[in-house]
């Protein structure tokens, strides 16, 4: 018996027993959300490239695959996933980038990972394998349900197979250094996005702010001597260690709060130490404010505030409005009628 038809018995046990299944890969995501319920079901073990044909800017994987493997088939052809996403670990797999929908610091400008998402093949709470999508990025086949998947934590099926859009690697990035103040960095940011400087990462800390160009190399030189940076340099390490929260602020111990705010938003004291990321639009605090304060200061600057890692007696998500909430549970209903996967992941109540 092959890894899929494995995948596809024990969706049919569970349906038969009426039990759950906590669907997991490399499980360096799991501190995200609530905690997973049910019997394990692995997919680590069904990887593999099905198709990829660098002249056609898609590949298509297993689920299981590991993210580590596919980034380094891509950059051997000169190419890679434009969204950035996390790894959080050597051991991550794309079904998991997928499900968690994470996007690094290049997500403002170049989109992100739902953006590049062109096709799904799952296991559906039936246990019949479906596929959504295809490899091109239009199709006329109804509700583009793949892209509904990334970011579902695993709570609406279980991935099989995924197709992205790929894009060749820029030629050249150059990251800038400025020293300045965070309320001075969000003018800048919000600034120079509306210039034609070729952005994919804005982020500040601690009185510094960093500045990633990436395009051709004429282009990058050009925009680098125009915004006269204290420091210029190609190395490349701070944006990995920003991606995978490396870098000192991640380290410091407590609760890590992402808010998710308007990009031009002045700064939102939360009584401690603030990193901005994504040109403005998501700020991350360790802090040890109460939580509805918190999301309180969130709201009202336009935004909404998720604990990422932390407490495990705080509420994980900014509630939702009634009118969404209710969409969300018809959602899960249709698609998981009888509560198969990873419940509770997402919510408290289901």
């Amino acid at each position: 018996m092959d890894r899929q038809e494995s995948i596809v018995k024990k969706v049919k046990t569970a349906l038969d027993q009426r039990s759950a299944l906590a669907i997991h890969g490399g499980n360096t995501k799991a501190f995200y959300g609530y905690p997973v319920q049910g019997e394990p079901l692995d997919i680590s073990g069904h990887s593999g490239v099905v198709e990829y044909d660098p002249g056609e800017l898609v590949i298509t994987c297993r689920a299981g695959s590991r993210l580590a493997d596919i980034k380094a088939l891509l950059a051997d052809n000169g190419q890679h996933l434009p969204f950035e996403p996390p790894a959080f670990g050597e051991q991550a797999t794309i079904g998991g980038t997928v499900a968690c929908g994470f996007s690094g610091p290049r997500r403002p400008w170049s989109g992100s990972l739902r953006d590049y998402l062109l096709g799904i093949t799952m296991v559906n709470a039936s246990g019949q394998i479906v596929r959504y999508g295809g490899q091109v990025m239009k199709n006329v086949a109804g509700y583009d349900v793949s892209r509904l998947l990334a970011g579902s934590m695993g709570t609406l099926g279980v991935l099989l197979e995924v197709s992205f859009k790929v894009l060749p690697m820029p030629a050249r990035e150059l990251t800038l250094s400025f020293e300045c103040d965070q309320a001075e960095a969000i003018r800048r940011f919000n600034r120079w996005s509306g210039q034609p400087v070729p952005l994919s990462g804005a982020s500040w800390w601690r009185g510094i702010l960093q500045l990633r160009l990436s395009g051709a190399v004429s282009e990058t030189g050009r925009a680098a001597d125009r915004l006269q940076a204290v420091r210029v340099c190609e190395d490349t390490r701070f944006w990995d260690d920003l991606r995978e929260q490396q870098s000192g602020f991640f380290r410091e111990p407590g609760n890590l709060w992402r808010l998710s705010l308007p990009p031009a938003t002045e700064p939102v004291d939360l009584g401690s130490d603030c990193l901005v990321d994504w040109g403005g639009a998501q700020r991350w605090y360790q802090t040890p404010m109460p939580e509805d304060e918190i999301r309180d200061l969130a709201a009202r600057n336009g935004g909404h505030a998720t604990l990422f890692r932390g407490d495990a007696h705080c509420e994980r998500f900014h509630p939702l409005p009634p009118a969404m909430q209710r969409m969300h549970r018809r959602i899960k209903q249709a698609f998981d009628p009888d509560g198969l996967f990873s419940p509770y992941r997402m919510s408290r109540d289901w």
